[in-house]
Order: C-alpha cells, then structure tokens, then sequence
C-alpha cells in the first residue's frame, strides 16, 4: 500500500521530537525513588538452579536442583567467559557499548525512522538498558512491546546502572542473567547444557550460536544458524561445520547438573538432604550448598570397588550393591553408596535405607544378648545337631546350609563359622519375645511381632536396613553404647544426644574378639579368605534365603564398614553367597581405610576373666580341667517329640532327602503306622504326607506311648535355611 506524500515526514517528525524529549525529560517520581541494586548485590542475589553437596572438607560430591522453573547456573566472572563469546554478544547487540553512556540515542533514531517506514531493524536498546530489563521484573518486555511508560523507566535505570557500574560489571551481569535458550539462563547454563563446555571454553562458532539464541531464544534451528552465520561473518569468519554444530547442541539431552558437570558420586544422600530442606524450609530461599560428612576420597573408593566387584558378577544374576562407612566415634557417615548406577535397573532405588533379610549377620546380637545374660560363655559346647523346635502346632527345623552338623562345638566357633543350628539354640534359651525386644533396642526397628517370626528371626528372617545394620555392628565396635548416626554436620551449640548403653564392655569385647578371629572361623571359611585383614577387624558375612542377599558387616578400630550386594527387583542370585559377593568390596574398603595405619585390637575390659585360652565375663570362668562335652541327662518316659496334635509341613525349597523328622525320646522300641522302625532314643524318619501314628514301648516290654501327628507339603513355615556367610 503507497503512503501519501506527507505520511512519512510527518511521521518521522513526531518520533524525533518524542525522542528528543526523552532525553530532556526529568524521571517520574516513582522511577526517581528507585534506584538500581549495586552490582555486589546482584551477584550474591543470583541463585543457581543446582547448588552442590559437599563433603567434609567441602569438596563437591553432586548437583542437586532446587529451581524447577529454569536452569541457571553458578556466577561466572567475565575473565572465566571466552572472549569469543563477549564479542559476538557485543557485536549483535550494542556495537557502541564500550563508547555510550547507557542510551545509544543514535541506534534509538535510527530505529524510530525504521518504525517510521515499517522497517525491521535490530532494535535499540543497549545491553545495560536490556540489563535493566532483567534485573527488574516489572521493566520485563511483554509480548506486545514496552509502553512509553516502561521504556522511559527502563532508559532511567540504564543510565543509573552506567553511572554507579564499571562496563566490565554490566557486561558480565548481563551475560549471566539473559535468557538463552529455553530454560536455559545465563552462559553457564546454556554452555554446559548445549556444549558441554564451561564458558571459558566456547569457541567462535558456540559463541556465534549463544548470541544468536539472545533475540530469539525459542527461534528455529535455520533461524538461529542463519543469524550466528551472520555474525561469524561480521568477523570475517567461516561459518562451514555451523550446522552440524547446532544439531549436536540441540540434541543434547543432558541430566541434572552434577552428571554434566563433575562427577555424581551422592546421588541418593543428596536427594535425601534435598527433600529434607524443603520438608523443613517449604517455599524458603533454596541454600547455595548442602554440606555432609562425607569423605570424597572413601566415596569415590566405595564407589569404586561396588562396580567393580558386581562387573566381577556379571552373568550370575546381580546387579545391585551398596555401601556405608560409619566413624566409630561420632556416627557421622564417611560414605553412603545407595546404587551401583548405570548397571542397575533400578538406580534411583537407595539401597542404604531398603529393608531386606539380614541373614546370618543377625547372629553376633543373638551371641551377645545370651553372653549378657550368662545363658552361655563364649566357650559353652553347643550341639550342631538336627534340632526339632514346636512353632505352633508345626515343627522348626533349622539346618546348615551343607545339611551337615558338627556335633559340639565351642560357641565361639559356632558364631564365627557361623552354624545355623547353634544360633538357633541360643536364641531359644532367650525366647522369641526377648530377642525380637534386643533388636530392636539395637536400632534395628523390626516389622512385625516376635511371634510372626519366630524361631526364624535368630537366622535374619526380619528386614533391616544396611544403615540400621551397619550402627548396630557400630555398638559393638563402641564397647556396647549406641549412637544415632549423622550425615551432616553438627550445627554450632547443637545439644548431643548422650549414647545408650544396649551390651556391657566385656560382653561387646567378647563378640568382637570371636568376629575377629581367624581360627574360629575357619571351621566354614578358612584361613585365606576376604575377611582376613592387614590390621585387626571383627566381621560377619550373611545371606539370606534362595540367595536373594549377601551381605558382609564389619569394624576396626575407627571404622564400621557395611556392604549388601543383591537385587533390588529381590530376585535370586545365582551361586554368589556373603563371602563371594559382599566380602570382596568390604576387605577392599577396609584395607583403603587402614592405609599406612593398620587397626589395633581394643584393650580387654577389666571385668573379663582369660582362662583355658578364652575370655570370660568374671564369674562365668569354668573351674580348672579340660572342657568335656555335656551328657545326656536321664530321659523320660515314652515319647518326648513329636507331640499329640504335631503338624509338620514340608519346605518346598529344600530337598526332601535333607528334611528328616526325628523322633525323640526314652531309649526303646518304636514303629510308624504298624512297621518297624528300629531302637534308641533317636530314630531318624524321612517325612512323607499323610497322617501317621507313632509308637513306642520300652525294652522290657511293659510301657508303651503312642502320638498322632500329621505332615503337609504345602507352603512353609518361616524358613530358616541360610547360608553360613
């Protein structure tokens, strides 16, 4: 459409004398009250949307985001941006910035004769008057333009910016609060996210890309290519390979920050300390760092080893771990290892806190809990023999996981060999309901009731938690006294919690000194084998049922060490047991910790007594002569097990040839359902369905004694079967 011959001139005329005017315009009065931030303040009021975790000595351990709504990264001065960069930016957005003191009247005429002509041009505003723009939300430029109003105000603020700010500060706080590319804000952000490159590092053709993202950060890629050629050309450059440039950074698909930028070596106690703030703070100003108790260097090993160990693994079925490392002396937390990471299926599930069968590593509580309340020394003969024990109307009957049995053994090489049918004895002496109460005064915080268990729970049928686990070995490792755990540090003038006193010295001392010995367990173990170490360590390997966890739990004199190796989908291994999957990493661990100072064994308290080469608590001590094994007592009359009523039930998980029933009682005659079965006081029977009549008579003929008992094939009762480590 042609325009009158006057259209024009009149026009321009107007825009000129407006643009004539704002200059010679006084401030309003509410622009005049304001005044612009100093650049101090803007630079500590800038808040990354990732802020790090730190260790405890303040090295960066993860990235964690605390800001949804866009990606902003740390401040970067402007001697850390590539000089490419802050030339292209000042080269398409204000060619006079070094030279004009904040308004480029000339670029501002220039555009009112475009406006005037319907011409697109670049537009006027400088980058201190666009910095205005993003330091004050109310100047922000809408979708229709800025009014006469805002630009007067936003033209104000540029020349106060100019007069109390060095071109040096406008120019970097600019380059790190502009918008880039979608959530993109700042250079840090949008060179990392689009790069992968740290500011300093962007070369020409980044640095033409970035400033072609400024006008239109949402633009097109041929939009975008187009413009940054534009600009390379400006400087005489090459724009070959732009291109391919661009479509790399746009399919880019980074992660959080801490996978981009650094190592992640804290996913899940980052995570934890994360919800925890903003459980605490909702809505608050996000802090600029997380500190922990971490130590990066134990991290990195725990890290290490885990994956390390499960590559070993690969092709038995196993690709989870994780690891904690406690101080003995302040409970803080010197590595928390929750996943082994890319391997798994389910990395984002923290195994640290996931409740799973402890298996055998229950059995040093069961030992202590007897040892204090003298039912036992640690060289009490213990019987590892088949063992009948009622649950309910049903019979336990636990068993080694080889389904041979030692005969009498001491207790203390019972628990460090770690036999199922001893700790089951001994757990016995201590009833259901005192045990399930002893653990869970361990910190072991138990489901369930001590009856839904059972016999079970001295073999790790109850889940625990490796964080749980690992402070309770942590109490043996202290003398007995029990302390929370932390994981970050303890702020100035925080009251402690004094730590309670679960097992005395003497009898902590004890299970300590059995999980330390190699002789004890080299009944099942051997003597060359992980948990041997360099300096002195007390330790304890576990696995639960059908191989679904291993687990190896352990201390020296600073440290306690707990490592759990499974899946956390609970699906079997196959063939890897405590010793072969948890033990390698926990040695490793353990003789990192140890380094150039092996662990010493802690001093025996004064309340122990050493005779016939063991300790005992004062008074327990047996009188001089050699340790014989006990016998039986008298037996009495008739049939002593099965009872009237009994019903056995059949595990299906176990062979049929390794579940014999025994029948118990005075030395006689006994036959099953009219056959004979033969004499003695035992007669071992391998159970089949149905309903069965025993019966009994003595030698002379004239007592007799009969029991009616049924055996099933259905499900099991709570299984005990487990492996010795």
């Amino acid at each position: 459409m042609r325009r009158g011959p006057g259209a024009a001139p009149r026009r321009v005329a107007a825009l000129v004398a407006a643009l004539g005017g704002l200059a010679a315009l006084a401030p309003p009065g509410a622009v005049a009250a304001a005044t612009v931030p100093g650049f101090d303040a803007v630079r500590v009021a800038h808040a990354p949307s990732d802020i790090p975790v730190l260790d405890r000595q303040g090295m960066p351990l993860q990235w964690v985001r605390v800001d949804s709504r866009v990606r902003r990264g740390p401040w970067i001065g402007l001697s850390d941006i590539s000089p490419a960069l802050r030339q292209a930016i000042v080269l398409t957005e204000d060619r006079r910035f070094w030279d004009h003191g904040g308004v480029d009247w000339r670029a501002l005429a220039a555009g009112a004769w475009a406006h005037a002509w319907n011409n697109r041009t670049r537009g006027a505003s400088t980058l201190t008057m666009q910095l205005a723009g993003l330091l004050d939300a109310g100047l922000a430029r809408p979708a229709g333009g800025r009014g006469l109003g805002q630009k007067l105000t936003q033209i104000w603020r540029a020349e106060q910016l100019e007069g109390r700010w060095t071109k040096a500060q406008i120019l970097e706080a600019y380059l790190n609060e502009v918008p880039l590319r979608g959530e993109l804000v700042g250079v840090a952000a949008a060179s990392d996210g689009l790069f992968g490159k740290h500011p300093s590092g962007l070369d020409a053709q980044e640095a033409a890309l970035l400033a072609a993202m400024v006008r239109a950060p949402n633009a097109q890629a041929a939009q975008v290519e187009r413009r940054a050629c534009e600009v390379l050309r400006a400087q005489q450059l090459d724009c070959a390979g732009l291109a391919t440039t661009l479509a790399q950074a746009l399919v880019r698909r980074p992660g959080p920050w801490g996978l981009r930028n650094g190592e992640s070596l804290a996913p899940h106690l980052a995570g934890h300390l994360l919800a925890r703030w903003q459980g605490l703070s909702p809505g608050s100003t996000a802090p600029t760092e997380l500190r922990t108790t971490l130590d990066a260097g134990v991290q990195r090993v725990a890290l290490a080893a885990l994956r390390r160990q499960l590559a070993e693994l690969r092709g038995r079925d196993v690709e989870d771990g994780a690891v904690v490392v406690l101080d003995n002396a302040s409970g803080e937390v010197r590595a928390w290892v929750g996943s082994s990471g890319p391997v798994s299926a389910a990395a984002e599930v923290d195994a640290v806190l996931a409740r799973r069968q402890p298996g055998s590593t229950i059995k040093p509580f069961v030992y202590a809990l007897a040892l204090q309340q003298r039912l036992i020394t640690a060289g009490s003969l213990l019987d590892d023999a088949p063992l009948q024990l009622a649950a309910g109307t049903a019979l336990y009957q636990p068993q080694n996981y080889d389904h041979a049995y030692k005969g009498w053994v001491p207790a203390r090489t019972a628990l460090a060999s770690s036999l199922n049918v001893p700790a089951v004895r001994v757990a016995a002496l201590l009833g259901p309901e005192a045990l399930f109460e002893g653990l869970n005064r361990a910190g072991l915080r138990l489901a369930e009731t001590a009856g839904y268990h059972g016999h079970a729970l001295a073999l790790g049928s109850a889940d625990v938690t490796l964080l749980d686990l690992t402070n309770a070995y942590r109490t043996l490792a202290n003398g007995g006294l029990a302390g929370a755990v932390r994981w970050q540090p303890e702020a100035a003038g925080a009251r402690r919690v004094a730590p309670v006193r679960l097992f005395q010295p003497e009898v902590a001392f004890v299970v300590a000194d059995i999980l330390a010995d190699p002789a004890a367990r080299a009944l099942t173990f051997g003597l060359d084998s992980p948990l041997v170490t360099r300096g002195w360590a007390a330790v304890k390997t576990g696995t639960s049922k059908d191989l679904r966890d291993n687990w190896c739990l352990g201390f020296t004199d600073r440290y306690t060490v707990g490592v759990w190796v499974g899946n956390a989908s609970g699906a079997p291994m196959h063939a890897v047991s405590g010793m072969s999957g948890a033990a390698p990493v926990w040695h490793e661990l353990v003789a990192h910790l140890q380094g150039q100072h092996p662990s010493q064994p802690p001093e025996a308290p004064a309340g122990l007594r050493r005779a016939a080469g063991e300790w005992y608590l004062a008074g327990t001590e047996p009188a001089p002569g050699p340790a014989t094994a006990p016998r039986a007592g008298p037996q009495a009359f008739g049939i002593q097990s099965p009872l009237e009523g009994t019903v056995v039930v059949l595990d299906p998980d176990i062979p049929r040839q390794a579940q014999q029933l025994v029948f118990e009682g005075a030395p006689g005659y006994w036959s099953l359902d009219g056959q004979a079965l033969g004499t003695g006081a035992r007669i071992p029977w391998l159970p089949r369905p149905g309903t069965h009549v025993v019966e009994w008579r003595d030698p002379g003929g004239t007592g007799r004694d009969r029991v009616a008992f049924e055996v099933r094939a259905g499900p099991p009762a709570p299984s005990l079967r487990r492996r010795p480590g």
